[in-house]
């Protein structure tokens, strides 16, 4: 799999190894802003790394709760420069959305700000009326195993890097469907929800979502959006996570490294009930 254009940045560094010191060519996630705008009006800069923008621009407005479906977007487009070269702004149309640019900003960081108390960032999650995910979605935990070394080969950035987030989509059997990287967790989540937004695959109701890192509550809030029923991290959730996870019917697993994994929430889908 080929790295997206400008992911990567090339640079000169000065190795110390065992009083060995050398001048070598290193690697670099490339770091970048994007500015997202509706209808003409700026809504968020993010920094993200270049790469499956226009994903990262429509996973976001899905998972903040600014639209509902691939319906509502008329049009998504990379703004390009004079000189030919892709500016850093994404411009989306909406229809059925009403469209207060400024309101729609306090509304979006609202919802974004990690400084929300647990009882009002659940309430506002409530509000938005997202539905529990399905809760016939069943997997085999031998197939959960599987899945952390199947995202770690297919993470060309990282490899080359070792600086970014990955978040990945599974099937019922395992199979990648997509995965995406970027220098920011939540940014990976809505690149590869955003893949299946504009591919028309949601809701995500038979898949399986793999995220490195930890497992936030934000992320829990995203998987929702997109109907997934079964979110795993390769570290731990965070308590606010495991609350909203419990109570909205996710499956939560975390520390899925090697042989062993913790489910904090929806054990039903991928443990045996007889134990």
């Amino acid at each position: 799999m080929r790295p997206p254009e400008r992911s990567i940045e090339l640079t000169q560094v000065t190795e110390w190894d065992d009083r060995n010191v050398r001048s070598i060519q290193d690697s670099l996630a490339a770091e970048e802003p994007l500015e997202i705008r509706v209808g003409g009006s700026p809504l968020t800069v993010t920094m993200r790394t270049p790469g499956n923008d226009l994903e990262l621009a429509a996973g976001l407005l899905l998972t903040e709760g600014i639209i509902q479906s691939r319906d509502q977007i008329t049009s998504i487009r990379s703004t390009v420069q004079q000189n030919g070269t892709t500016a850093n702004i994404v411009e989306v149309d909406l229809k059925d959305t009403p469209f207060d640019s400024a309101d729609l900003q306090r509304n979006f960081f609202a919802a974004s700000s990690c400084g929300i108390c647990g009882k009002t960032s659940i309430g506002a999650i409530r509000r938005r009326d997202l539905r529990p995910p399905d809760p016939a979605f069943r997997v085999d935990p031998e197939m959960l195993c599987a899945l952390p070394e199947r995202l770690r080969t297919q993470q060309e950035v990282f490899s080359r890097t070792g600086g970014l987030h990955a978040a990945a989509l599974f099937d019922k059997t395992g199979a990648v469907l997509a995965l995406r990287e970027d220098i920011g967790r939540h940014n990976a989540v809505d690149k590869a929800i955003g893949w299946a937004l504009l591919e028309g695959r949601l809701p995500l109701s038979s898949h399986v979502m793999l995220v490195s890192g930890r497992g936030g509550f934000e992320i829990v809030q995203k998987a929702l959006a997109a109907g997934i029923p079964i979110l795993a991290s390769v570290s731990a959730p965070s308590s606010l996570a495991v609350k909203l996870a419990r109570e909205l019917g996710v499956t939560l697993v975390g520390f899925l490294r090697g042989r062993r994994f913790v489910v904090y929430a929806g054990e039903f889908r991928c443990l045996p009930v007889d134990r």
